[in-house]
């Protein structure tokens, strides 16, 4: 259904505030997965389907995964700092940290055309986002920033690191960030 309706589904697990700080905690995590509308949804996993298949053949689906998860978090927490009592939904943070990493991983390989062209991809959205009212723009600067991160620390470890030392190294760096972004969004929306 659309968002202005504001469907019980968004009502019961969309993203604001004041109902994280109820305690309704799963709301950093179910916004995520939800959208206002199809045209969102069309949008969201487009890009997903261009990012995902470049970013993950090259770096694998548990770092592709966890890449997603940090970002989604890093965009709720985005979210709640810069409009915590609007209702907010969306993969759109996730898709920025995939965006993101698509850059940083193919600037770190030397891939600069590819680089080169997400990089004006994120540009173009981040215009969109700044210029189209009702956009999550703590969402989407948050998305953008936490799979920026995500994507510097695998490839420190892929760099410098091999082994069970570096795949632990990534494993606690990775929840590290799941674990701040989570605790962040939940302290923020307090």
């Amino acid at each position: 259904g659309g968002f202005d309706g504001g469907g019980s589904l968004i009502r019961d697990a969309g993203l604001r505030g004041p109902d994280v700080a109820d305690g309704d905690w799963w709301r950093v995590i179910s916004s995520g997965f939800l959208h206002a509308g199809f045209l969102h949804l069309l949008l969201n996993m487009y890009v997903l389907w261009i990012a995902g298949s470049i970013l993950e053949p090259g770096i694998g689906t548990s770092r592709f995964l966890a890449i997603y998860f940090v970002s989604l978090l890093a965009g709720s927490l985005g979210a709640l700092l810069v409009e915590p009592n609007t209702f907010t939904v969306g993969a759109s943070g996730a898709i920025f940290g995939l965006m993101a990493a698509v850059v940083v991983v193919a600037r770190a390989r030397g891939i600069e055309q590819i680089a080169s062209q997400f990089g004006l991809f994120v540009v173009l959205n981040l215009v969109l986002t700044f210029s189209i009212p009702g956009i999550a723009i703590g969402g989407h600067l948050g998305g953008l920033a936490g799979g920026g991160l995500a994507a510097l620390l695998v490839i420190y470890v892929e760099r410098r690191m091999s082994g069970r030392r570096g795949f632990g190294l990534e494993l606690v760096g990775i929840v590290l960030m799941i674990a701040a972004t989570f605790a962040g969004a939940l302290a923020v929306a307090a």
